[in-house]
């Protein structure tokens, strides 16, 4: 029996699961597996709904399979925090050679984020890489590559997730970060000759829609600017709620204040950051959320490292012509993202407002990423670092914003990816105590939590050093995938 589900073929039976809250997680449902042909369960469903003692909950139990929904870790030995890890990339480990349910198959193994997080990843696979790498477990680094590499050829890009309902959208495209990894860890540049299809496959989609743009104009990620130049946002090709927070989506539409909540809402996921003050237009609720109208600086930095590694492909290959292309587009979008993105007054790279022709106020740590890439002046990186250590660096770690809004990617919450980030960056232009300061505060409070409770967390309170981190759409999970890489990456 074919087992692949999409969401829309049990809608009905979906709407009703989710509105009931017959599950506390919604992302439950969405994980579900089909015991029947899913024709058979919806003619079910039409029969039996309308009796008097129709139970809802019982109904789907016994037509759906929900194990391995999520990832539990029960140890009773408190092991060192580095041999805990070790036991965690096998635990971690998953492999989807059929389709099951809305899972989508992929050619290799792979590691899992943990918790309610069952499924392959797209950008949090590179920093399970980063810890892949000080493992010493190379395959399974391919193993990440090979998957975004089957994605990209046969999808064509890397979804958020490997579900059948995130094919709507990716993440910030780290594809060829990776590759940098896996050269690094063999010593082998072929890597970049091996995927230079995949490479170009995955520019196109995130380029997909520049052709006869207009000043002014938009058009899926791609957007043309008044003064004629091109820049990427964030986007996702579908405006209905996600099956994955479907209910809190519906309530939250109630109240919205601008268009295309949905599809607003569904892009802030793209970029990873689910959900920040940095895409609200009011800086306070996520009703005001606006994030299509909103370039990123990460986007837009993550792509010039994708043209620059087609340069380098393209030059492998001995494509003079592709080669010479993509340095041209490498050397434009340099510019623009100094053009676009430095703000000259705040002393630090903000995102650009489409509409108002200007930066947006947010300050957040995604600022990061021109000197993360090596693109800032040594008198940018000199002021961005004074605004980190002065406003992002707590006793816990870096948080992403200087807003506290409750949302999960907002003060006082610290996630491994920019602890990264910090460290490399502050490296790159010669702040070794502040890149040390980064590395130790936020190391010392993943150890602090992992001494108390046996877990590391998706997420730390910088601020606070005996809570939890919390806020966003579900509790803090444990396992965690990118936590284990970053943590050891700093600590080698």
């Amino acid at each position: 029996m074919n087992t692949q589900l999409y969401i829309r073929d049990i809608q009905a039976l979906f709407d009703d699961v989710q509105r009931s809250r017959i599950f506390e997680d919604q992302k439950m449902m969405t994980d579900a597996v089909p015991l029947f042909p899913v024709a058979e369960i919806n003619e079910k469903y039409e029969k039996e709904r309308v009796a008097a003692d129709f139970d809802l909950k019982a109904f789907v139990l016994s037509n759906f399979d929900f194990l391995g929904a999520t990832v539990s870790i029960q140890r009773e030995d408190h092991l060192p925090i580095d041999q805990h890890i070790e036991k965690l990339w096998d635990e971690l480990t998953r492999t989807a050679y059929e389709e099951r349910g809305t899972l989508l198959k992929l050619p290799k193994p792979y590691i899992v984020p943990g918790g309610r997080f069952n499924e392959f990843f797209y950008w949090d696979s590179y920093f399970i890489m980063l810890g892949l790498q000080v493992s010493g477990r190379v395959e399974m680094m391919r193993n990440i590559v090979e998957n975004c590499s089957y994605l990209i050829q046969n999808i064509g890009f890397v979804p958020n997730a490997s579900r059948t309902h995130f094919l709507s959208r990716s993440q910030p495209p780290y594809f060829s970060l990776m590759l940098d990894l896996l050269a690094e860890s063999t010593g082998d540049e072929n890597v970049y000759i091996e995927y230079y299809d995949t490479l170009e496959k995955e520019y196109e989609f995130w380029m997909d829609g520049e052709e006869g743009l207009n000043n002014d104009t938009q058009s899926k990620r791609v957007l043309k600017t008044y003064n004629g130049d091109i820049l990427n946002r964030y986007y996702d090709a579908e405006n209905t709620p996600r099956p994955e927070s479907y209910l809190i989506d519906i309530e939250d539409h109630e109240n919205a204040t601008g268009e295309e909540f949905y599809r607003n809402i569904r892009s802030g996921c793209e970029s990873g950051w689910d959900f920040s003050s940095r895409w609200f237009s009011d800086g306070e609720t996520i009703q005001s959320i606006e994030t299509l109208n909103i370039s990123q600086v990460d986007v837009n930095c993550l792509l010039w490292h994708l043209e620059k590694t087609l340069v380098k492909a393209s030059g492998l290959k001995h494509f003079k012509e592709k080669e010479k292309y993509f340095s041209e587009r490498a050397a434009k979008r340099r510019q623009v993202i100094d053009t676009y993105f430095w703000d000259q007054d705040a002393r630090t790279y903000k995102d650009y407002h489409i509409k108002k022709h200007k930066n947006t106020v947010s300050e957040h740590i995604a600022a990061l990423y021109p000197l993360f890439l090596g693109l800032a002046s040594d008198e940018q990186a000199k002021a961005v670092s004074e605004i980190i250590a002065e406003k992002f660096l707590y006793k816990g770690g870096l948080v992403t914003t200087t807003k506290r809004s409750g949302q999960q990617w907002d003060l006082p919450n610290a996630w491994a990816p920019y602890q990264w980030l910090g460290f490399v960056s502050m490296k790159n232009y010669g702040f070794t105590q502040l890149a040390n300061d980064i590395k130790n505060n936020w190391c010392s409070n993943v150890e602090r939590v992992y001494a108390n409770t046996g877990k590391l967390m998706e997420k730390y309170n910088a601020l606070d050093n005996e809570a939890i981190a919390g806020g966003g759409e579900y509790p803090n999970q444990d396992g965690f995938g990118w936590t284990n890489g970053v943590y050891l990456k700093l600590k080698q």
